[in-house]
């Protein structure tokens, strides 16, 4: 809340005012202030004045030809070099974010971002050193809510979202596969229809993942419903189910990693995948985005795809 002592000096542009006064007491002459500031001697004698009304004492005295600072001049006097200073440090600290020095970008992605997204931001703080960066990693819900209460610069989720007050922009392929354990009976088989995976036990993440939303949207599609044998909310949890025996899942081709190495999990060739998909920068229409988050935008936009997809694991099976 603003303090009330203030509100007399935010009232008759008292800035300028101060400048003035600055250097008049500074030259021990108006007319000298004027000429610095290439302010005409009329305009310059109102401003004073108006300065003097606003803080109710005198702020000089004139003795012969030369003026001489009161002891509320002096005051002010004095206050004016904290007044200057100060905004002088503000608009250093806003300069360095202008420039890219010190800002700070806060990103938040769905749960397969975090399979690339420290990558994109390595990369992106190799470029500009000073920034300082923040990662939250959430399901499509709990990035909403995020969203909504605008607790983040950018999100990235899995699939666009279609609302008015979103701006989403497509980053890059987010292709959606089947996974499976490489001795599952379906392992080796080509061309497999999608009613024959849709019989298989499924493994889902919880309410409110996008993944889920995804599968769930094929599944209608094709009239059928999902034979969910268990429920998990990472797909960490999803992964190590796959390689129990538990099941099959419909997850990202950004969830196996983005570096080849061994591992049992496998893609299934099922008729229709990969399913394209696309990662999607998103942000609340209106939101004034930070100097250090428009770059980002700009680097993700153009890097995005070759930094992620020369590092993706090839698929097995």
């Amino acid at each position: 809340m603003l303090q009330t002592n203030i509100r007399r000096y935010l009232k008759h542009g008292t800035l300028p005012q101060l400048r003035l006064f600055e250097a008049s007491a500074r030259l021990g002459n108006f007319s000298r202030a004027a000429q610095e500031l290439n302010m005409a001697q009329p305009t310059a004698s109102v401003q004073i004045k108006k300065l003097t009304q606003t803080v109710g004492l005198p702020l000089f005295e004139q003795v012969g030809r030369r003026i001489f600072l009161t002891d509320a001049g002096e005051r002010l006097y004095a206050g004016c070099g904290e007044v200057f200073r100060a905004l002088s440090s503000l608009e250093e600290a806003l300069n360095g974010l202008r420039a890219l020095d010190n800002g700070h970008l806060r990103l938040a992605v769905s749960s397969a971002g975090k399979y690339f997204a420290p990558r994109l931001l390595g990369a992106f703080i190799r470029r500009y050193p000073a920034v300082q960066v923040s990662l939250e990693t959430r399901n499509r819900q709990a990035l909403i809510e995020r969203l909504a209460n605008n607790e983040d610069d950018l999100y990235i989720f899995a699939a666009p979202i279609e609302r008015e007050d979103i701006v989403s922009q497509a980053l890059l392929p987010n292709p959606l596969v089947v996974f499976a354990r490489d001795d599952h009976a379906l392992a080796h088989e080509r061309r497999i229809g999608f009613a024959r995976i849709a019989a298989e036990p499924f493994l889902m993440r919880e309410p409110g993942s996008g993944t889920r939303l995804l599968a769930e949207k094929l599944f209608e599609q094709h009239g059928l419903s999902p034979k969910v044998r268990m429920e998990l909310n990472t797909d960490e949890a999803i992964k190590e189910a796959i390689l129990a025996g538990l099941g099959i899942a419909i997850m990202s081709r950004f969830t196996l990693g983005l570096e080849a190495g061994a591992s049992r999990l496998v893609c299934l060739d099922v008729d229709g995948f990969p399913l394209q998909n696309h990662w999607h920068l998103a942000y609340r229409a209106g939101k004034h985005l930070s100097p250090v988050a428009r770059e980002f935008m700009n680097f993700a936009r153009v890097e995005a795809r070759d930094l992620m997809t020369a590092g993706v694991a090839p698929g097995r099976g």
